[in-house]
């Protein structure tokens, strides 16, 4: 008689591999295949014919930033996940993929506590920033990686552990704007560098650094929000036509300097006709 597995298609004997076994009344007859032989095929690769692994016939996996990994049947090559990308938690089941090199498979538990419903990602084992022969800094080895896969030309290589020393770069610099007269405005800059930066604030035409002794100016400073960053705001409470004009943020450390500017316009109740947008 015929054998009943030569009448599944090649996809279907694949799924069948792997556990998924669709079931409902009349399934075995519809697709000829005796209940005995469906139990066989969905319980595992013993109840299947297997093929030959024939490396030679396998397509070269290209682009892979986060380097390869073996398929569901062990025998080809494909691209493995990126960083944050979903994954597979076990061996058993090959439908989202594996992590790649210096990942992990990981459920996020803070989405249990907030009642959703947590989806498996691929995580970095490591937390430590490295320092590339561009000069450039990499928050962790996965990071690097992927940069270097990108560009193979560039020949990229780690120079050292721990962050480049270089100038601070303002990630997130101040921006121009406007009120009116005994309202609050607040300026912020965030800075990235190591070594840790210091900031400074400024007002053009002046050369005293703020807040001085006016008491209506103050300044606050903290490490954050990301490793190796600063960040400094500047609030003028009340603010007066006087405190009108431009105002620079300073960063500096050992190696370098950098400076963003921002301008504060003061609108004065009765002497300026002024639109407030209204949610």
């Amino acid at each position: 008689s015929q054998d009943p597995e030569l009448l599944l298609p090649r996809a279907f004997l694949a799924l069948l591999a792997l556990g998924f076994a669709p079931a409902g009344p009349g399934f075995s007859q519809h697709l000829q295949l005796p209940p005995a032989g469906l139990a066989a095929a969905a319980g595992g690769r013993r109840g299947l014919r297997r093929v030959p692994c024939r490396p030679e016939e396998c397509p070269a996996p290209r682009g892979c930033l986060a380097g390869t990994v073996r398929d569901a049947c062990d025998c080809c090559w494909e691209c493995a996940n990126l960083e944050g990308q979903i994954c597979d938690l076990d061996n058993t089941n090959h439908f989202y993929g594996k992590c790649g090199e210096h990942l992990e498979c990981r459920l996020d538990a803070g989405d249990l506590r907030h009642g959703e419903v947590p989806e498996p990602q691929c995580a970095c084992l490591s937390h430590l920033a490295l320092c590339g022969s561009d000069g450039k800094t990499y928050a962790q080895i996965c990071r690097f990686l992927e940069v270097a896969r990108a560009h193979p030309d560039a020949n990229l290589t780690v120079a050292h552990e721990g962050p480049c020393e270089s100038e601070p770069q303002i990630t997130s610099p101040p921006y121009d704007t406007w009120n009116i007269t005994g309202q609050d405005v607040i300026f912020g800059c965030e800075v990235f560098a190591y070594p840790m930066a210091s900031i400074e604030w400024r007002k053009d035409g002046t050369e005293m650094l703020l807040p001085g002794d006016d008491p209506h100016i103050s300044v606050q400073f903290r490490g954050g929000p990301q490793k190796y960053e600063v960040t400094g705001w500047l609030q003028i409470q009340g603010v007066r036509v006087t405190d009108e004009g431009t105002y620079r943020c300073f960063a500096r450390n050992r190696v370098g300097e950098v400076v963003a500017l921002a301008s504060l316009t003061v609108f004065t109740p009765g002497k300026h006709h002024v639109l407030v947008p209204t949610l």
